[in-house]
């Protein structure tokens, strides 16, 4: 199994910035795409910023401009760098990560979710 552990969320004023730490763990043979996600009270989950082993980024319109996410492949992390936030980025925040596995003497694909870390942005 793939377990990923998130840190960093907490409440924050408007305008002030996180930053989130989401590091893997546990058997697989390599990691493809990293992210973060997030769902606020009665929305549905949606993408924040994802990023590639070679480092493709691709991140949400409503974050361009303000987040960063970065990664540290030999580490097997990812982090996210929220800065200028919103009382709309409030949401619990999920890392994600696919990729590949040994089972059963066969390599199989994987996903795994963390179990998310709370955002809170208020005054």
């Amino acid at each position: 199994q793939v377990q990923l552990v998130e840190s960093g969320g907490g409440l924050v004023q408007p305008g002030g910035s996180l930053r989130l730490s989401c590091a893997a763990s546990g058997s697989f043979f390599s990691i493809n795409a990293m992210g973060w996600y997030r769902q606020a009270p009665g929305k549905q989950r949606e993408l924040v910023a994802t990023i590639t082993s070679i480092g493709t980024i691709n991140y949400a319109d409503s974050v361009k401009g303000r987040f960063t996410i970065s990664r540290d492949n030999a580490k097997n992390t990812v982090n996210l760098q929220m800065n200028s936030l919103k009382p709309e980025d409030t949401a619990l925040y999920y890392c994600n990560a696919d990729g590949s596995r040994w089972y059963e003497g066969r390599l199989t694909d994987f996903g795994s979710w963390g179990q998310g870390t709370q955002v809170t942005v208020s005054s």
